[in-house]
């Protein structure tokens, strides 16, 4: 899948260039709130944690299509930790344990977004994408490290404030989410914490971000 969406990612990164006008570079910094995660496999196999909230922060690069909006390639990541209570099965079942785990979570997104420009200096948007979400996890107490990679989906919406002819300041709400129907469930266990097919694991992560906006208007040319 991970090598699928990098080819896409790629694709539309070739075919957006040849109709481009314009091309930006957005960078993003902002808050992240808490999110509680689980996800049950059975009785005796469960996980329940919070993904603990915090700075993330990323950049992105945006090309314009003449009446039909943006598409962009972005990396966002956050470092962070997920306080979890956790039982990993077994036919007898385990010991039901309490673990704070060191998380880095990675996105790979491709976005589409439509803007609505008040003025020359006001121009709101909003817009959604997909693409990978890859979380690395690990545990402290034994120092195991494992990882996992999920299809994610975001959407979004706030303004751009131009203050100069090629930089704006950026304001924007958005929501991430690595879905369950796709990707699969991200489970933690005594050996660390990895990736497997789940029905139930689901996160949704609300941003209020921030940053700066680049245009370079001779890109496209």
């Amino acid at each position: 899948m991970k090598k699928a969406l990098i080819t896409l990612f790629f694709l539309a990164f070739v075919a957006s260039a040849s109709m481009a006008q314009e091309l930006r570079i957005n960078t993003y910094a902002g808050y992240v709130f808490k999110d509680k995660v689980d996800s049950y496999y059975s009785s005796s196999s469960y996980f329940e944690g919070q993904i603990q909230d915090g700075l993330r922060w990323g950049a992105g690069i945006e090309y314009h299509i003449p009446n039909r909006g943006a598409v962009e390639i972005q990396y966002l990541r956050q470092d962070t930790n997920a306080p979890t209570v956790y039982q990993d099965g077994g036919i007898f079942g385990g010991q039901i344990q309490n673990t704070d785990f060191d998380m880095a979570i990675n996105w790979l997104m491709l976005n589409g977004t439509r803007y609505f420009p008040v003025n020359e200096i006001v121009e709101p948007f909003a817009g959604a994408g997909f693409g990978m979400g890859i979380f690395n996890v690990t545990n402290p107490d034994t120092g195991s490290e494992r990882s996992g990679t999920k299809f994610a989906w975001n959407i979004r919406g706030g303004s751009n404030f131009w203050v100069a002819d090629n930089v704006a300041i950026r304001v924007q709400a958005s929501l991430f989410s690595a879905t369950q129907a796709v990707g699969g469930g991200l489970y933690f266990g005594t050996g660390g914490a990895g990736g497997g097919l789940s029905s139930y694991s689901s996160m949704y992560q609300f941003g209020l971000e921030g940053g700066l906006v680049f245009r370079l208007p001779q890109a496209g040319k």
